[in-house]
This record gives structure tokens, C-alpha cells and sequence, in this order.
């Protein structure tokens, strides 16, 4: 939502003047690249006068660098600005920039900085200052993240929003983000509560400390009516199916205000109406209840439960050479996958012979992924894990902690889209925490399928505790209801899975659920069935899909058909009676890979009444429009009228011959199979080599990626710098150019006749006064002054020169013209001792002029 004009303009500006009361202005901390100087300027611009914020820059700086940076912020904006200081208090009205050399925190609403020791180097200093901020300062604080490089800054974004705080990240307009990278990350975190351009995002922070001071001010929107919250239950019970009557009404309400504040909704009542109108404000509304802080084991008590009942049986009965794999879909930067690694890691531990654990851990967010790869988090970030698993899981630098290679060994990070891309397969543990209930109805529908799919039978999934599986409980069964543990149902076939991309996917069919079709209506497919059927055949039949299982069965059709004990199945070939079976197997194989019409004829059935039946079989594929897959009739053609079984129609010698047959005919297919187990095991034991070998590369280009990663971060730093050093030097060259208009300016209105010489006695400027004395054009500066004709002798010049540049003390002489007049000759030195290119001033002063 953009702030035109009106809206400006609309701002309560009483209520802004307020946010000046010292108890409650807000913080800003700002994270950018050192050469993001355009950005900041756009930033700066945008700020309104009666914002009474503080504001700290954090850049990217080398710690032997030198940065520019105070002086210049000081160009675009009327507040103070200066190098931020150990221990100063943090003041509104005022900008407070990262000195290079140091990690600024801010504690007790002062700042703080250490120094890095030889050869450090902090590679997430704006992650470690805004997690800080969000700590310090709660609901007052606000982070902006602008131009930049690498994923810095997404996770103190995240930090700063689950307490309360504001966040925003820019977007593209004409001050960049040249460097897109770090403002791409914190957006699709999905923490950041605007995108917008640098120069507006002064208006938004200015409305929501106005909203939010009204807030706090007004009785009405701190104690909210108990009839108006009732109806925002129902809401949010009607839309996203989730009951929040019983969550805490501090907590609810607090959140509630903060979403008031930031759409800038006039008072509870608009933005009860909002929530009417708006179905993606209840979406936004719901996820804001449901932030916690997100850190190392959210949820401790269902980690614990999962680590208690459900790690352990994940290596029951594994030796060395399995592999225990585990599935993180949207592992954002991390901290999830991490908890689960330290876990499996704990569990080994206490085993003697463990099997290999792989953890995949996939989103689609690559900058998020880069965050998560490198597994270096602020320290204060680590507030839910214990001192000892600290010690023995991370190693501390400084201000931050990276996560030790043997758990990240465990971990494979990639990109992949869960909707999109097709899913693993044989996976021990999903955990999916989190993801459901940012997803509709329609996504979360093909989602869950998709994770029964990459289970392995009796598979376990863990998600979020406001997540459940409901709608889905022929697929997973309850282990712990409390924190949300599934198990992954027996015998059920897997979900059938569509083509995974493309704008039209259709939703996943599980055989335990009814057959879905987004395009065409059962009603329709009756219908369209029947007319065939009228125009061709009469007899039984029945419609199945590309996998065999039926859609739909005409009348008659139980005398062909039979239900089977066990697990309910729809597979149409199972449920065939006696006799008929296996050639409705081979027919329906044959029909459906061919994608063309098979008939078998004579096929003698056996009728429920003892009867048997000659039946022709005919398969032929099913043309509809609009069909989302492959459909085949199967009509079961009764060639002749039932007849009554005589118990002995055959003689003993041709059951004997008919036995023999059945026995050449057993043996040919057992030596069939028997090679083609033998393939089969030659092709798995070449998959697993293979598989072996893809893993050592992955372990290998990992850990180039790894290093790559970090000689990115060192040229990005570099870029920086070098960014900065190049503002500074084009600033430099300005002040140059416009002292050389102001010296020539100078110049050309004086009346003195002065010439600039080397030492030996190459002109290197003039002035007007002295061309008229010389005859000097532009065009001789260079040139000897002594090839020029002069009233005065000039030899003395050269033995006086070297005298005045080794005492730097001016010489004065006045010496008689050819014509007559007599000259006062001045020189002095024009540079500094010692300095690569000393000059000599001459100033010629005719007195008989001046008499």
C-alpha cells in the first residue's frame, strides 16, 4: 500500500510532534553497503522534519579503512551526524554511523562497540547490530535494509518483527538498489512489512510511530470492546479455520494494534471493516499472531518430544551402510535445520556404529539458502541453546557463532520449490514447520500429499504447532497430537503426482481420497460416457484412469467384479473375479502403454451362481475434453449366455495335458524372472555406486561452494570499498575543479603581473598583467620565460631560484629596465619543502606606473 500526497498530508501531526517524548522515539537501524550512497541519500531526503527518530548506519567496511561516510550523510540531511562511540547514548534528531574497524551492538539504549582483533573481519555486522536492536528496543524498533550484497541483515529483519518492530526493505527506483541482493533476502523471508522505494520510506516509518503513539495514548484502542474482538474471531475462525478466543488477550491485542498501526486503519473499528474487505489482511493478520521468536529449537517441547520418541526409531535396526534421510522444505536461513542436525548429531553420538544421515533442506529463496550454507548466526541469536551445546556444536567469533562442521557435514542445502519441483522419495523425517499457514486451502490440498509421497512407509512429519492434518487423515495417523507429530499411513498407495509445473497444476489425488478433478464434473463424465456406451456397446463397463484405478462402473457390472478382503482398494484389475484377472491385467498394460484398443475374446468367467461366461474383453482409451489425464473404457462384452459347469467335462488325460501346459508354461516364467531379478540387481547395486559417487561430488563441490561463498563475501567487501574510496575521490575532484575556477577566476581579475615558473624557468602560469609585459600567449605555457623578450634581464633568475626553494623565505630585488622603467621583482616559493613539484612565483611590479 503507497503513501500518496492525501495520506502525507493526512498524518496526525500533533501525534508526530509526540514521538519526540524521549521515553518513545524509535530506533532505525539501517543496513547498507559502504556504497550505497545514493540509497542512503534517498533515504535520508524522504525523512520528515517532525520525525523525532534516531538513526544508526551499519555498513560493510574494512577494518583498516577510513570511511567518508559521516561527512557525507551530513550533505543530505539537516540532522547531526556523527562517528558512533563506545558507550554513547543513543539521542533522537540524531544519525549515528559504524566507525571501520569495530562490531556495534546497542544495550540499554546505548551503543556499543568492539574492536576486531589483526586479521578479523565480521562478515554480518548488520545482523548482529538489528538482532541487538530488536533485543534492546522491542516494538520501538525499526529495520531498513537498503543496497547491498550477500543475505546480511535477513535475520535481524526477522528478529526486529517477531518483537513487534517495524521493517522494511527497498525496492527498485532510481537510487537502486544497485546491489540488490541483501533487500531481495530479508523481502522473501516474508518478514519485512513494506517493500518500498528509499525516498518514501521515511512517510511509513513517520505513520506508524504516529499510529502507534496514538495507540498507546487512547484508551479506546488500548482496551479494545469485547464485542469488536468476538467479531474479529470470527473472522479469522471463518477464513483461516484457526479459533483465537483463547489466546492471550495481552498478546492478541498488542498484535492486533501493530497491524492497525502499520495499514494505518482509522482506529479498531476501520480496521474491523478492513478485515471484512480484505481477505489477504486476515492472511497478514493471522501469520502476525502466530510469529514467535524464531531461534535455534522454537518450540522446545515438541523438539524434545521429537527427540524422545522419534530420533531413536529412525536408527532401529540401521547398520553403517544405510542412510537415514531427512527432508527440510523452506528451511528459510536455517535455524531449523540446524536443530534437527544437532539432534541426529547427539543421537550418533551415542551409538557405536551410526548409520550416514543426510538432511536435505531446500527453499526457494537462493540468498536465504546462502545465509543457511554459511551457518554463522549473532550470538545473542543462540539465547534457546544451552552453554553446553554451544560449546560442543559452535564455534564462537567474536560477536557471532558458526555452526561446526561435523553438523554441517550433515546438511545439504539446495534450491527447490515444494509445489513446483518434483519431491524427494524415501524420506525417514519431513519437518515441515511452519510453511501450512502461509499457503491457501487449494496449495495446502497438494502439499501434504506430495510429503506423504517422499515418506517412506511409516515415515514421520513434523509441523508447526498452529499447522494440522485434518483434512488428511487417511494419509497420516496421530503420534503426538500435542506437538504435532504424524506418522505416515500403511498400504495406502502413494499420491498420484501430476506434471509439477506450469500455471494450470491440478490438485494431487491420494487413493484415499475421492477422485478430483478441477475441469471436468463426474456428472459430465457420465454423461459423455453414456452416450457412448449407447451408441456402441450395451454391455458392463467401467472407466479407469492411466494407473488403473476406476472412476466409474456402469449397472451390471458386479457379475464381472468382486470385493477383496484386506485394504479397500479402487484398482479395477484386483477386483476382477476369478478367471478373469489376470487377462484384465494384461489388456489394461497393454491398452494403457500402446494408448490404443485391445480386445481379448473366449475369457470363460465363473458367475457368482456357478455359472461360467464367455466374455470378449475391450480396452480402448477414452477421448474427453478437458480431461486433466488419460481415461480407458473396459467393456466386458458377453459373447454367449451363461452355461451351467459340468463337473466332469474333461477326462483325466486331458487335465493331464492341460496341467503339463500350465507347467512348461510356469517354468518359462520363472526362469523370466528369474533374470529379470538378476538385472534388477545388477542395475541396484550400479545405483548405488552411482550414488555413492554423486555424493562424494556433492561433499566436494560443497565444500568449493564454500569457499567460493567466502571469496564472493571478500570481493564483495572489496567492491565496497572501493565503491566508498571512489565517492570520496569524486567528491576530492569536485572541491579540485571548483578551487581551479575560483583560482583562475582570481586571477584573471587581478592586476599584477605574476608568472608561475619551475625551477628552471618553465612558465607553468601567467597572469594577464604579466602576458602584456612578456608577450606571452596560452599557448607558451611550458616554454622557457627566458626565449621570451623582457624589459629586464633575467640571468640573475637562475642563480636566485635554487636560494628561495631551500629557505622557502621570499626574495625581493628592484632592477632597471631596457626602457627605462625600473621593475620590483618578488619571488616567492609556491609549494612546500621537499614537495615532487616545487614552483617559483615572479611578481613583477613596475614603479614607474605606480608612481
Amino acid at each position: 500500500m503507497m503513501l500518496g500526497p492525501d495520506e502525507r498530508r493526512g498524518i496526525n501531526l500533533k501525534a508526530q510532534k509526540a514521538v519526540m517524548d524521549q521515553d518513545h522515539f524509535p530506533i532505525v537501524g539501517i543496513g547498507a553497503s559502504a556504497g550505497g550512497i545514493e540509497a542512503m541519500q534517498g533515504f535520508f531526503r524522504g525523512v520528515p522534519e517532525t520525525l523525532g527518530a534516531a538513526f544508526v548506519v551499519v555498513t560493510h567496511l574494512g577494518r583498516t579503512h577510513k570511511s567518508l561516510l559521516p561527512d557525507v550523510l551530513s550533505r543530505f540531511t539537516p540532522l547531526e551526524v556523527e562517528a558512533a562511540t563506545d558507550g554513547m547514548p543513543v539521542r533522537q534528531g540524531r544519525v549515528y554511523v559504524m566507525p571501520a574497524g569495530f562490531v556495534m551492538s546497542i544495550a540499554g539504549g546505548r551503543l556499543t562497540l568492539r574492536p576486531l582483533g589483526p586479521g578479523e573481519r565480521e562478515t554480518k555486522p548488520i545482523d548482529i547490530f538489528l538482532t541487538a536492536l530488536a533485543l534492546d528496543q522491542g516494538e520501538r524498533a525499526v529495520g531498513v535494509i537498503l543496497s547491498g550484497g550477500d543475505g546480511d541483515g535477513a535475520i535481524g529483519i526477522k528478529a526486529i518483527k517477531e518483537r513487534g518492530g517495524l521493517t522494511l526493505a527497498q525496492t527498485l527506483d532510481g537510487s537502486g538498489p544497485d546491489t540488490p541482493d541483501m533487500p531481495i533476502s530479508a523481502l522473501r523471508t516474508g518478514f519485512v512489512d513494506f517493500g518500498e522505494t528509499a525516498d518514501r520510506m521515511g512517510d511509513r516509518i513517520a505513520a506508524h510511530s504516529a499510529a502507534a503513539l496514538h495507540a498507546r495514548a487512547d484508551p479506546v484502542v488500548r482496551e479494545l470492546d469485547a464485542e469488536l474482538l468476538t467479531k474479529i474471531f470470527a473472522i479469522l475462525r471463518s477464513q483461516v479455520g484457526h479459533d483465537f478466543s483463547g489466546y492471550k488477550p495481552n498478546t492478541f491485542v498488542r498484535r492486533l494494534q501493530r497491524r492497525i498501526s502499520v495499514v494505518g486503519a482509522t482506529g479498531p473499528g476501520g480496521y474491523l471493516r478492513l478485515l471484512r474487505a480484505d481477505p489477504a489482511e486476515v492472511g497478514a493478520l493471522f501469520r502476525d499472531l502466530l510469529i514467535g521468536v524464531t531461534n535455534f529449537f522454537r518450540d522446545s517441547a515438541a523438539f524434545e518430544a521429537l527427540a524422545a520418541d522419534v530420533i531413536p526409531k529412525l536408527f532401529d535396526e540401521r547398520v553403517a551402510t544405510d542412510v537415514v534421510r531427512i527432508w527440510v522444505p523452506a528451511c528459510s536461513t536455517g535455524e531449523e535445520v540446524y536443530s534437527l542436525a544437532i539432534l541426529l548429531r547427539e543421537h550418533m553420538l551415542t551409538l557405536v556404529d551410526p548409520p550416514r544421515v543426510q538432511i536435505f533442506a531446500t527453499d526457494i529463496d537462493e540468498r536465504s539458502l546462502t545465509v543457511a550454507r554459511t551457518g554463522l548466526y549473532p550470538k545473542n541469536y543462540l539465547s534457546a541453546v544451552s552453554p553446553e551445546r554451544i560449546a560442543r556444536h559452535f564455534v564462537v567469533d567474536g560477536d557471532s557463532a558458526v555452526v561446526g562442521k561435523a553438523v554441517r557435514d550433515l546438511c545439504t542445502f539446495a534450491p527447490h520449490s515444494v509445489l513446483r519441483d518434483p519431491p524427494f522419495s524415501r524420506i525417514d523425517l519431513v519437518s515441515c514447520r511452519n510453511l501450512l499457514i502461509y499457503l491457501g486451502v487449494e496449495a495446502q490440498q497438494q502439499l501434504l500429499p506430495v510429503l506423504h509421497y517422499a515418506l517412506r512407509p511409516r515415515g514421520y512429519l513434523f509441523i508447526g504447532m498452529a499447522e494440522n492434518v485434518t483434512r488428511f487423515e487417511d494419509l497420516f495417523e496421530t503420534i503426538d497430537k500435542r506437538n504435532r507429530i504424524f506418522q505416515a499411513r500403511e498400504m495406502i498407495p502413494p499420491a498420484r503426482l501430476p506434471p509439477m509445473s506450469g500455471p494450470d497444476t491440478p490438485a494431487f489425488a491420494g487413493a484415499g481420497q475421492p477422485y478430483r478433478r478441477n475441469v471436468t464434473t463426474h456428472a459430465a463424465l457420465r454423461h459423455t460416457v453414456e452416450t457412448l456406451m449407447l451408441s456402441e456397446f450395451t454391455p458392463p463397463h467401467a472407466v479407469v484412469t492411466r494407473t488403473g484405478e476406476a472412476v466409474h462402473y456402469s449397472s451390471r457390472i458386479g457379475d464381472h467384479l468382486e470385493v477383496v478382503p484386506g485394504q479397500p482398494t479402487r484398482e479395477l484389475a484386483a477386483m476382477a473375479r476369478k478367471g478373469l484377472r489376470l487377462d484384465l491385467r494384461t489388456t489394461l498394460r497393454e491398452a494403457i502403454e500402446g494408448n490404443t484398443r485391445v480386445v481379448r475374446d473366449c475369457i470363460d468367467v465363473e458367475l457368482p451362481d456357478g455359472r461360467l461366461q464367455s466374455i470378449s474383453l475391450v480396452v480402448k482409451p477414452l477421448n474427453m475434453a478437458g480431461a486433466t489425464e488419460p481415461l480407458f473404457l473396459v467393456v466386458f462384452n458377453e459373447a454367449t449366455a451363461p452355461v451351467v459347469k459340468e463337473l466332469q467335462a474333461l477326462e483325466t488325460n486331458e487335465r493331464d495335458t492341460a496341467f503339463q501346459g500350465l507347467e512348461r508354461e510356469l517354468n518359462a516364467t520363472r526362469e523370466r524372472l528369474q533374470g529379470v531379478i538378476e538385472e534388477y540387481e545388477t542395475s541396484l547395486e550400479e545405483l548405488k555406486s552411482s550414488n555413492e559417487e554423486l555424493y562424494s561430488v556433492n561433499e566436494e563441490m560443497q565444500a568449493a561452494n564454500e569457499e567460493l561463498e567466502a571469496s564472493k563475501e571478500e570481493t564483495q567487501s572489496l567492491n565496497e570499498e572501493l565503491q566508498t574510496v571512489n565517492s570520496e575521490l569524486t567528491s576530492k575532484i569536485e572541491a579540485i575543479d571548483q578551487m581551479s575556477d575560483d583560482q583562475s577566476t582570481l586571477f584573471e581579475g587581478m592586476n599584477v603581473a605574476s608568472v608561475l615558473l619551475t625551477p628552471d624557468l618553465n612558465i607553468r602560469m601567467f597572469t594577464a598583467a604579466a602576458a602584456q609585459i612578456f608577450g606571452l600567449q596560452p599557448s607558451d605555457v611550458g616554454r622557457p620565460l627566458r626565449n621570451f623578450s623582457s624589459p629586464i634581464p633575467l640571468t640573475w633568475l637562475s642563480n636566485e631560484i635554487p636560494t628561495v626553494l631551500a629557505t622557502s623565505r621570499p626574495s625581493e630585488r628592484i632592477i632597471e629596465g631596457a626602457d627605462g622603467a625600473r621593475y620590483h621583482v618578488q619571488l616567492m616559493a609556491s609549494s612546500r619543502k621537499g614537495s615532487r613539484m616545487p614552483g617559483i612565483v615572479a611578481n613583477f611590479t613596475n614603479l614607474l606606473e605606480q608612481g
